[in-house]
C-alpha cells in the first residue's frame, strides 16, 4: 500500500525559518531546503531563498509548467527566469559565464528527495476534550487528515491517546477518515459570511477512555 503523503498547516512550514532549519511550500508542496542550503552555504545565490524561509513560494512558480516563471528578455530577445528578487541557486545567468555548471542535474524545485509533504489546502480548528480529566486542548488540524492523523498531532498533548474512543455529539468516529467524511462539518466560509466569530464554533471532539466502565 502506498504511504500517504503528510499534511503540513501554514504555520508549521512557518516554524521552519533559519539557514538551519529551511522549509518552504509551493504548488502544494512542501519542502525541506536544509540540506541544499548546507550544500551551497555561502553562496550569494541563496539569499532570495532565506528571505522566503518559511513562506509560500508559489508565485515564483508557472503552476502548468510547474517550472519558475519564464519571460522574454527585451534585451537579448532570449528567453529567461523570471526571478524579480534576484537569481538563486540552479537559476543560470542571464549571459555565458565560467562559473555556471550546465550539468547540474535535477534543480532544487523538481528534486523530490527535498519534499517532505503537502501543504493543506484547508486548515481547521478543533477542540478535543479529555472526558476523564476534563483537560481542553485546541488544535489547528488539516482538513484532509484522517483522525488516526489527527491523533499523532494530539500525542504530543496526551501519549495515551490510543487509548481513548473518539466521539463527536455521542458518535464514535471513524478514525480512518476525515473530520468532513464523520459528519463534522466545516462551517468556516458560512460563519464568515454571517460575520460570526469563528472562534466561539469550534467542534469539540469529546475522548472517552476505553477503561472508564462509565462509559458504554
Amino acid at each position: 500500500m502506498k504511504k500517504r503523503p503528510r499534511f503540513f498547516t501554514p504555520a508549521e512550514v512557518a516554524s521552519h525559518f533559519t539557514a538551519g532549519d529551511l522549509w518552504v511550500s509551493f504548488l502544494g508542496k512542501v519542502c525541506d531546503l536544509t540540506p541544499l542550503m548546507k550544500q551551497h552555504s555561502g553562496d550569494v545565490l541563496l539569499l532570495p531563498i532565506m528571505e522566503c524561509a518559511g513562506k509560500d513560494i508559489s508565485s515564483w512558480f508557472d503552476p502548468k509548467t510547474r517550472d519558475i516563471l519564464r519571460f522574454v528578455d527585451p534585451v537579448t530577445c532570449c528567453e529567461r527566469y523570471y526571478t524579480p528578487r534576484g537569481r538563486f541557486v540552479h537559476t543560470p545567468p542571464s549571459g555565458p559565464s565560467s562559473d555556471w555548471d550546465t550539468d547540474l542535474g535535477q534543480p532544487w524545485w523538481k528534486e523530490r528527495r527535498y519534499e517532505v509533504g503537502l501543504l493543506s489546502a484547508k486548515t481547521r480548528w478543533i477542540r478535543v476534550v479529555n472526558t476523564l480529566t476534563s483537560q481542553e486542548q485546541l488544535l489547528e488540524v488539516c482538513s484532509e487528515e484522517t483522525l488516526e492523523e489527527i491523533l499523532q498531532r494530539y500525542l504530543r498533548h496526551n501519549a495515551h491517546a490510543n487509548s481513548y474512543t473518539w466521539k463527536y455529539h455521542g458518535v464514535v468516529l471513524d478514525m480512518q477518515k476525515t473530520l468532513s467524511n464523520n459528519g463534522v462539518t466545516d462551517d468556516d466560509q458560512e460563519l464568515e459570511q454571517l460575520r460570526m466569530d469563528r472562534d466561539l464554533f469550534v467542534p469539540a471532539i469529546l475522548l472517552y477512555f476505553n477503561d472508564d466502565l462509565t462509559e458504554g
